[in-house]
């Protein structure tokens, strides 16, 4: 099965294949694109009618790059999902007497009842069954089916014998591994040290925490290769300055969070615009966009353009994400929540402020990262801290 694609947006700029002319985007407002073709006129139409012209194309961009997997079974061939979904089937069918995809009021079949046969029957029939069908499966491969299944769902009926990554050192043993780690360690504030230095000084470190002679070294071969892999970029036996300059180097400021549900991780970050506008005083300068970014759906939920971040900028975030958007004042009535695809007769029973409200999704956050250098008050108590950002979980409130 191939990787997902990662999502490749419009932007303002782009150029476009569209009724037979290449034309630019110059405007984006919701649903609605602004076409500008060579002759310099203007046209308006929407997103999803562009984008299904049976001419649309996307002139000079990359191809997308592809998404981290989202299911547990995603990063699985073909072959081995339907091996997945297939033993699901009957695994359910010995747990609950019908398989899953049976209609409403089926029946379970006789010796799958579980009001009249046991578990242990039920698995045998469902061995005896399988072998009739050409499986050679015994009652006790059915049994362990059925309680991984029931451990860890569907991916755990997943063969992933073909997904299995070699480890990092090979077989190596992970008490050598660490000695040698330790003793490459040890060495960083340390005169410049020879391999032969970190394979004697790590026996030294496995002899004190196991015992002289209990874990025994790979060959010589083994422990230079185990040395290559655990000092790359960290100059063990070159320049001391240098070895010593990248030790005191702060760990990166990023890190991912996987998401897979809208709301599940939410992003708040600034970053200054180039460009030069009129403040309200009438004073030119710079200003600074901060907005909220859902990751798993990579929506811009909310953003603020002022002239310098504020602990108050968070929370005008946090707000307009979790209520509704209104139309506003030239807004297309295509952008109108009426007009989409969206339940808005039984919505606007529910709250009024739909009624006019624009076609924008409501993203309830369940964490938020937001960037630990200057961290907006959030009104809600912070859980944690994930690298050199401040993570505010929703939930823990």
């Amino acid at each position: 099965m191939s990787s997902p694609v990662r999502e490749s947006r419009l932007r303002i700029g782009d150029r476009v294949r569209f009724s037979g002319s290449v034309r630019t985007v110059i405007g984006l407002s919701g649903t609605v694109v602004r076409l500008a073709d060579p002759g310099g006129a203007v046209t308006e139409v929407r997103l999803a009618e562009l984008v299904a012209a049976g001419d649309f194309e996307r002139v000079g961009v990359p191809p997308p790059s592809p998404l981290p997997p989202s299911s547990p079974l995603d990063d699985l061939p073909e072959a081995a999902m339907a091996e997945a979904l297939w033993w699901e089937r009957h695994i359910v069918e010995v747990l609950r007497g019908i398989p899953p995809d049976a209609p409403p009021g089926t029946s379970p079949r006789p010796e799958y009842d579980p009001r009249l046969v046991s578990l242990t029957r039920r698995e045998q029939a469902k061995a005896a069954e399988l072998r009739a069908a050409g499986r050679p499966v015994t009652a006790s491969a059915v049994k362990q089916r059925r309680r991984r299944y029931q451990a860890g769902g569907l991916a755990a009926m997943a063969d992933r014998r073909g997904t299995r990554r070699t480890p990092p050192y090979g077989r190596a043993d992970q008490r050598v591994v660490e000695a040698i780690r330790q003793a490459i360690g040890e060495a960083t504030d340390a005169s410049t040290r020879t391999a032969s230095y970190i394979f004697w000084r790590a026996g030294q470190i496995l002899d004190a925490e196991h015992g002289a002679g209990t874990v025994e070294l790979p060959s010589r071969a083994g422990l230079y290769r185990l040395f290559a892999a655990l000092s790359a970029g960290r100059h063990t036996t070159g320049s001391a300055r240098t070895r010593q300059s990248l030790a005191a180097r702060p760990d990166g400021p990023f890190s991912q969070l996987p998401a897979h549900a809208p709301g599940e991780v939410m992003e708040i970050d600034s970053t200054p615009l180039d460009v030069m506008v009129r403040l309200d005083d009438g004073v030119e300068g710079r200003v600074e966009l901060t907005g909220m970014v859902d990751v798993a759906t990579r929506t811009v939920t909310a953003a603020v353009l002022q002239p310098t971040t504020r602990s108050a900028d968070a929370s005008v975030l946090l707000a307009r994400t979790v209520t509704p958007e209104p139309m506003r004042p030239g807004w297309a009535k295509a952008l109108a929540m009426s007009a989409s695809a969206l339940p808005y007769r039984r919505l606007s029973d529910i709250d009024a402020r739909l009624e006019a409200a624009a076609a924008r999704p409501v993203i309830i956050p369940d964490t938020i990262v937001i960037d630990y250098a200057d961290p907006p008050v959030m009104p809600r108590r912070t859980a944690g801290l994930l690298d050199h950002k401040a993570c505010v979980s929703m939930r823990s409130a």
